[in-house]
């Protein structure tokens, strides 16, 4: 079955920097655009970035553009999300997403904050 397993979420300061992980199993992982979505507290969730499977194309939400990098390593069946000159609004927790077949799948997330 379809697996997502984000890590790397933690407190970070502003003005630095993060990675976080999305391990992906139960799919051929470099056939699939992959997403980065996050949902901050009583807000919805929302779009962050997304990368094809060869790597060929990305797409960011306009408050990330030029501060984060979407990447993947397809040997190692991960998705990544780096993240620099971190704002308290990108506190949120972080999902990674893949659709299949017009079913999406997400992982549990992992917690971002953003905080002096």
């Amino acid at each position: 079955q379809v697996q997502l397993v984000e890590s790397g979420g933690d407190l970070v300061q502003p003005g630095g920097s993060l990675t976080l992980s999305c391990a992906a199993s139960g799919f051929t992982f470099r056939n699939y655009y992959m997403r980065w979505y996050r949902q901050a507290p009583g807000k919805e969730r929302e779009f962050v970035a997304c990368l094809s499977g060869n790597s060929g194309h990305t797409n960011y939400a306009d408050f990330v553009k030029g501060r984060f990098t979407i990447s993947r390593d397809n040997a190692l069946n991960t998705l990544y999300l780096q993240m620099d000159s971190l704002k308290p609004e990108n506190t949120a927790v972080y999902y990674c997403n893949v659709s299949i077949a017009s079913v999406d799948y997400w992982g549990q997330g992992t917690q971002v904050t953003v905080s002096s």
